[in-house]
């Protein structure tokens, strides 16, 4: 079966450094993927590049079997591509209602409305009418993935999910994505956290200096294997996970 999501020998730059060296990865539909690796790692580049936000300086990107590698963001977001940013950019003297609707400007046909989306996070219902710079983090995060929902994408990109997020806020937002992912959600999840990202995870990426260093279903490699690969304490061998996919990020 094809993979809904694809993207071979990618490479993004910030001037003359490249952020991103070479990576390639494929996500199957109803997949869940974690991409971890140290600060700087290349990881939120990486899922900025796929969503159109950063530029590819080479390598494509498919998305359901299409070329998107130069599609513009928005184009993307249509076709089913909707990623949930680092620091959540909310429109923060928007009330929680207000960002939900906005992001449903740019929706496509699907199951997810305002009323969906609070039955799938009751906690936002109290906060609708409350500005966002007033919430709290985890409540910002929350608010941040039904945003993106809003737009019924195909393909959920979730940035630093629990990046400055106390243990409580971290617990809850995890309770939400634990929802989404019985009901057959597809995810690239972005996240420092290990424990949390290979007890959600089907596969799992650790990227070190822009690169794949290590590639494996989740079940088939260690927490000492991928810590080991998190910090360079040694160069894991793709080739453990040969009879899977790969996976790529960085920060």
């Amino acid at each position: 079966m094809n993979p809904l999501l694809q993207v071979d020998n990618l490479v993004a730059c910030y001037g003359l450094l490249q952020a991103v060296r070479r990576v390639s990865l494929s996500v199957a539909e109803g997949e869940v993927l974690a991409l971890v690796g140290a600060n700087g790692a290349g990881k939120s580049t990486l899922l900025r590049t796929i969503a159109g936000v950063h530029p590819v300086t080479d390598g494509t990107i498919h998305f359901d079997g299409t070329n998107i590698t130069r599609v513009p963001s928005h184009h993307r977001v249509a076709a089913g591509l909707a990623l949930v940013p680092e620091g959540r950019k909310l429109f923060p003297e928007m009330t929680v209602e207000e960002n939900l609707l906005v992001a449903a400007r740019r929706a496509r046909p699907g199951p997810w409305t305002v009323d969906t989306v609070l039955t799938a996070f009751p906690m936002l219902r109290p906060l609708l009418g409350k500005p966002a710079a007033v919430l709290s983090g985890g409540e910002q995060q929350t608010a941040a993935i039904a945003r993106a929902l809003m737009t019924n994408p195909r393909v959920l990109l979730l940035d630093e999910v629990s990046l400055g997020l106390a243990p409580v806020a971290v617990k809850s937002v995890y309770e939400s994505l634990h929802k989404l992912i019985r009901d057959g959600a597809t995810l690239v999840i972005v996240e420092q956290d290990l424990q949390r990202a290979l007890s959600v995870a089907d596969r799992v990426v650790c990227m070190l200096e822009g690169r794949v260093v290590l590639q494996s279903v989740t079940q088939a490699v260690t927490r000492e294997q991928v810590t080991e690969a998190f910090f360079g304490l040694s160069r894991v061998s793709t080739s453990s996970a040969k009879t899977e996919p790969s996976l790529g990020q960085q920060t």
